[in-house]
């Protein structure tokens, strides 16, 4: 697939212009589109157990129905007024993740999965709002997007327990969409798509953990760890004006006590770090039956025969301070702090695909065959 043609537009000035602040439609923002999953491909995955699939239907625009696979057939449903909806698809098919590549001006740690639907003409979801950014790539077909700005008169709309729409909005940005063409919509801007004909499309979702979240994980992992158990201390104590009165002195005295934990760098960069790989969705983890040793692993880079593959969908960064650490699927490996650790931890985080070439490194350190070794049998990485 050709590169993000973006027109006038680059990705700096996006960001300055329209991320989380407008919706953005790029018509032909890639120039002879071709779908990354067939719609044949798309059905088989909703046909198996595990994975997030869901079909939204209505009649006359009214009576909507939510049903969530497995789905055994799809001939129920008739030749229109419906969408299938298939969640992290990416995590399945690499062509798809592929996908990812043309938004990596914003970091990975940021983007959660990548749905694809396939709808049949007036097929929707009705009009409604994300709390998350979302590129939508136009598939195969036609769709007719409306897209609205903030609005606090809207009020919710529940046509059926599953599913969560809005009431009528004004479109500020009212187009049909076509093969190739890339719309970007902010979180709380309401909007409603409808299939002008059997059409494809694939959203690229964005993840903003909210502070609730963020401090809850965050203490879980204080518990878990034993590392909130120190007492709050006053050595310094002055005499009390007021027995009964809790001074602003000793409520910023607590409030620092309690932050205190978040100013620990290392515990905190490990904390989120792993927070932030954690996948929401299903993957397809290969763990080898017999563990991998490092002698394996040289031998195999040594012969130069194979090929190493990342897990598709899985996430992973590394943090370079205030330790050396790589972090895959919630889970946190210590580096060298040679100088090479960061181009090591980029090559693992970033790339999908690596030779053994690229890997000959690795075979002459034995803390980084460690790594990969453990990468491997993790099946984070697997070989082919």
């Amino acid at each position: 697939m050709n590169r993000l043609n973006w027109g006038d537009l680059t990705p700096e000035k996006f960001l300055n212009e329209y991320w989380q602040k407008k919706p953005l439609l790029i018509k032909n923002a890639f120039r002879d589109f071709t779908d990354p999953i067939t719609p044949d491909e798309l059905a088989g995955l909703a046909m198996e157990e595990g994975l997030e699939s869901r079909i939204i239907s209505h009649k006359n625009k009214s009576n909507w129905q939510v049903q969530h696979g497995p789905f055994e057939s799809f001939d129920q449903f008739g030749e229109q007024n419906w969408t299938l909806l298939m969640q992290a698809v990416n995590n399945f098919s690499k062509k798809t993740h592929a996908l990812l590549s043309h938004f990596n001006f914003v970091p990975s740690w940021r983007i959660d999965d990548v749905m694809v639907s396939y709808s049949t003409p007036n097929g929707g979801v009705g009009a409604h709002l994300d709390q998350y950014d979302v590129f939508i790539i136009q598939g195969a077909g036609k769709r007719r997007w409306q897209v609205g700005l903030p609005d606090p008169t809207l009020t919710e709309l529940i046509p059926h327990q599953d599913l969560k729409q809005i009431s009528p909005f004004e479109p500020y940005i009212d187009e049909i969409t076509e093969a190739g063409d890339l719309l970007y919509i902010p979180p709380n801007h309401p909007h409603n798509g409808i299939s002008i004909e059997n059409s494809m499309n694939f959203s690229i979702g964005f993840q903003a953990p909210n502070s609730q979240e963020l401090w809850s994980t965050f203490t879980d992992k204080l518990i878990d760890q034993n590392r909130g158990e120190q007492r709050f201390n006053d050595k310094d104590r002055k005499l009390a004006a007021d027995p009964a009165l809790l001074s602003q002195e000793d409520i910023g005295s607590l409030k620092n006590f309690m932050l205190s934990q978040l100013e620990d760098e290392n515990f905190f960069s490990e904390f989120i770090g792993n927070y932030l790989t954690q996948c929401h969705h299903p993957l397809e983890i290969l763990v080898p039956v017999t563990p991998f040793t490092t002698d394996d692993i040289k031998q195999l880079i040594d012969e130069g025969d194979v090929v190493f593959y990342k897990v598709s969908g899985i996430k992973s960064l590394f943090v370079n301070q205030p330790n050396n650490a790589l972090h895959f699927n919630g889970e946190s490996f210590d580096l060298d702090t040679d100088t090479d650790s960061e181009t090591v931890a980029s090559l693992l985080a970033n790339e999908q695909c690596l030779t053994v070439k690229e890997f000959k490194s690795f075979s002459v350190c034995l803390k980084k065959l460690t790594l990969l070794t453990n990468l491997l049998n993790k099946g984070y990485w697997y070989i082919e």
